[in-house]
């Protein structure tokens, strides 16, 4: 008679696996990692760098970088749209109050600034996010990214609540030679480390990357910007475009942490590299962007506004240059320069909580949640 097929209680245990031992129970994962298939190392802190990391992209923690990590939090704290603030009076004002000179103003700062969110954004997410190589670095770019986005939304939203012609004022930029100027300036200066095969193993290209880097934090978004808002402020300042003033409140607590979060950046990865920035560079950095400024400040105000001129704008320019500087750690570009719109600082910010350019503001709360004094 044939004998009967073991029971599940009786049948024999399966032969050793090679390597298990007597243990048949253990599992890939509880294995030392050098006998797991395709194992690799754990992620090491002393591994990740600004660029040219070893680390794993793909793995937050550990963080070797928590202030970045920060700025991504804070970030996301100052969410917003800019349909929660009502253009009326704007409209108003724009067609009943403002001066031929003052339109001129305000329609070609707005055609200034939505032309260089569009090129900030691009930079940063093909440029600068691309060749960092810690994550918690490329998660706070990714969103800088994205309120770059939001603030050619802003700037594009602003115009199309006044009626203009908006073909006529997003082609200003190629048309008008003094704004096309700073763009080609930007332009120059960023579009070289754009490129995917930009080798930042190479000494040189590093230190290129380093001062394209640089001009982009500091110039860019760190006096640029600063001074494109400034003469919407200008205008707040007396009751007149209000509504696209508060705008411009939001984008400055978001610029004000791309400027801070970008310096940090350099000064890191200048010191982890060990670089030398070349002082006739950086001081050429400087010249160009003022004689940029210079010839855009003539044709904004060609004709002064009541309570601003193209002087003061240029004053603010250049001590606003000079604090960036010290930020860096370097010689300040305009030694002597004053603080020649010492109302600035107070008007630009919500709720007057921080001076934004003396220090990191970390009291954001959500857009809707923003009280108005």
């Amino acid at each position: 008679m044939a004998a009967a097929a073991p029971t599940p209680a009786t049948a024999a245990a399966p032969a050793p696996r090679p390597g298990l031992g007597t243990n048949a129970t253990r599992t890939p994962a509880m294995l030392a990692p050098e006998a797991r298939p395709g194992a690799l190392a754990p992620v090491r802190v002393s591994d990740k760098r600004i660029v040219n990391g070893q680390g794993d992209i793909n793995q937050l923690a550990p963080f070797k970088y928590p202030w970045a990590w920060e700025f991504f939090l804070n970030a996301n704290k100052n969410h917003w749209t800019p349909l929660e603030i009502s253009m009326a009076q704007d409209v108003h004002d724009y067609h009943h109050r403002l001066t031929p000179a003052e339109r001129h103003v305000f329609e070609n700062v707005l055609s200034y600034l939505t032309t260089s969110d569009i090129l900030a954004m691009r930079n940063i997410g093909l440029a600068v996010m691309e060749k960092m190589t810690a994550p918690e670095l490329q998660i706070y770019q990714a969103r800088q990214v994205y309120e770059e986005a939001l603030h050619t939304w802003t700037y594009q939203h602003c115009i199309e609540s006044l009626g203009l012609d908006q073909q006529e004022i997003y082609n200003r930029y190629r048309v008008v030679p003094e704004i096309h100027g700073k763009i080609a300036l930007a332009n120059r200066r960023l579009e070289r480390v754009m490129r995917a095969d930009f080798d930042l193993g190479d000494r040189d290209k590093l230190h290129e990357f380093a001062l394209s880097y640089l001009f982009f934090a500091a110039i860019f978004e760190g006096c640029w910007f600063y001074n494109g808002f400034s003469p919407i402020f200008a205008l707040q300042r007396r009751g007149l475009m209000k509504g696209t003033a508060e705008q411009l409140q939001y984008i400055m607590r978001d610029e004000v942490l791309h400027c801070a979060f970008g310096i940090r950046a350099v000064r890191t990865l200048i010191a982890e590299e060990e670089l030398e920035l070349d002082p006739q560079a950086v001081s050429l950095l400087w010249q160009e962007a003022e004689a940029a400024e210079a010839a855009y400040s003539g044709y904004l105000l060609r004709e002064p506004m009541l309570g601003y001129s193209a002087a003061q704008h240029m004053g603010q320019f250049r001590y606003i240059a000079n604090r960036r500087a010290r930020q860096l750690g370097l010689p300040e570009p305009f030694p002597g320069a004053e603080n020649v719109l010492p109302w600035l600082d107070e008007q630009a910010n919500l709720r007057k909580e921080k001076n934004f350019f003396e220090t990191r503001v970390t009291e954001y709360q959500t857009g809707g949640a923003l009280a108005w004094e």
